[in-house]
């Protein structure tokens, strides 16, 4: 890997401190006596969410997220403690958690408090790590007959695939293998993008949904007082943070549970017998491995997607790699469900009014054809582009089948309809952030649900679909 061992990691430090620069509050300071609700009365028990980052005003609680929301309404009974409502399969119970607001003057608060994006790297980084140490651990913990298991699970794709006319990925290959160029961009793309692109995601996301809207904080093309992001406010992304989590769990179960080699190991030539045979036979390589591969920091580590031993990777050999059993999961593939997360949203996120009028074409005398706003349309090429390009790049690199593509969306829309659960955490939240003596704050941001006007229409039908499941 090289200088690709530094860079790379580099890239996601550039990235998640970039965003906490561009997403930090102008308009307060680290003084302890700095009031930055002055302005509008904002207060922490007005906060239908207020662990999940977003002020709200009280007539919000009648607003267009009142009979869905998503989000436990804290209710202070007293300065130290908070009422939080649990929701599980249409259960639901009161439990008190520690009002944290009184360690709001301490130093760590105020930092949290001028930079909040940290509070986002904080939790990316939770996310990411646990994933990666649940992979680690069923990693060390697996027995060597899993790996013929997992073989054998690739095997079955096959022929489910070839039943469904689904078997297609050899046939993807060898056109791009017939464009050396080509695939050396589609092996770059599926190294390097999936991780950095998340989190680029995820830092503009923040900044159009929560940096954009904050109505006491003047900025560039903005005045104080206004609000130039998506009406959808905080509560979009907090609801695509956690979709991102609840898949992470979902595959970890998924893989743990029915373990499925990725079809560029197929081509393994130790394994022998007819099992063996019938794997080699079918051709695919192992592109991104390779000589000529792109394999980077995030495809070449102990716990990356494989099965198999590692000495079938010569330019691993010498590393401390070479006496390990490295693994991942092939099936479902996050890949894919992340890049169909993050498409989706682009497409269907909500814009402020003024980026929404439609384009209109006239065809003849009387005919008229009314067209999406040049803006949604962007979003609409961008929003599929994406999990396009993706979806090409783990089949030609023979990293994923296409029903792990498909149960990677199958994921993806358990997590975009159940992300509700994880708020069942907050108080855990609570309790944490109360034994280390710090305040996370709610940015001063706003969203669709307290703007009554002519121009933030909150019955707009836009905005539920991107926000509320039905």
């Amino acid at each position: 890997m090289g200088v690709g061992a530094i860079l790379e990691p580099l890239t996601v430090i550039v990235l998640l401190f970039g965003g906490t620069w561009i997403n930090r509050v102008t308009n307060t300071s680290f003084s302890p006596t700095y009031d930055r609700r002055q302005s509008f009365g904002y207060s922490r028990s007005d906060s239908p969410d207020s662990l999940e980052s977003g002020y709200s005003s009280p007539k919000s609680r009648d607003g267009l997220f009142s009979a869905r929301s998503c989000s436990p309404l804290p209710q202070i009974s007293d300065d130290r403690w908070h009422k939080r409502q649990l929701k599980i399969l249409g259960s639901s119970w009161t439990v008190s958690s520690p009002n944290t607001e009184v360690f709001k003057d301490r130093v760590l608060s105020r930092l949290l408090r001028k930079l909040p994006f940290l509070v986002e790297c904080w939790y990316w980084a939770l996310v990411y790590w646990t994933y990666q140490l649940g992979r680690a651990f069923t990693a060390v913990t697996l027995q060597e007959d899993t790996v013929d298991v997992a073989r054998s699970h690739a095997l079955r794709l096959i022929e489910v695939e070839e039943r469904l006319g689904l078997f297609w990925e050899l046939r993807i290959q060898h056109f791009f293998l017939n464009h050396p160029l080509v695939m050396k961009w589609i092996n770059w793309i599926y190294s390097f993008i999936h991780i950095p692109g998340t989190i680029a995601f995820l830092v503009w996301l923040y900044y159009y949904t929560i940096t954009r809207n904050r109505i006491n904080e003047p900025q560039r093309g903005k005045p104080r007082g206004a609000m130039s992001g998506s009406p959808a406010g905080p509560l979009l992304y907090q609801a695509r943070r956690r979709t991102l989590a609840v898949c992470n769990l979902l595959a970890f179960v998924v893989f743990t549970l029915w373990p499925c080699m990725p079809p560029r190991l197929l081509s393994d030539p130790d394994v022998e017998g007819p099992e063996g045979e019938l794997s080699r036979s079918y051709g695919f390589i192992d592109t991104v491995h390779g000589a000529n591969g792109a394999g980077s920091v995030w495809t070449e580590n102990r716990f990356c997607n494989q099965y198999g031993k590692s000495d079938l990777y010569p330019r691993l050999r010498s590393s401390a790699l070479a006496d390990c059993l490295v693994f991942s999961a092939a099936m479902p593939s996050l890949h894919f469900g992340y890049s169909l997360m993050i498409g989706l949203t682009i497409m269907t996120i909500p814009l402020p009014s003024k980026h929404r009028r439609a384009l209109r074409l006239r065809l003849g005398w009387s005919i008229g054809l009314r067209l999406p706003s040049w803006r949604r349309m962007v979003c609409l090429a961008l929003g599929f582009l994406y999990p396009f390009i993706i979806l090409v790049a783990i089949v030609a690199t023979a990293n994923h089948f296409i029903l792990d593509a498909i149960a990677g969306a199958l994921v993806c829309a358990l997590g975009w309809w159940s992300n509700g659960v994880l708020l069942n955490l907050l108080p855990v939240e609570d309790y944490f952030l109360w034994l280390v003596r710090i305040h996370k704050p709610e940015p001063s941001s706003i969203s669709i649900i307290d703007r009554l006007s002519e121009d933030w229409d909150s019955e707009d039908p836009e905005i539920r679909q991107a926000v509320i499941p039905p």
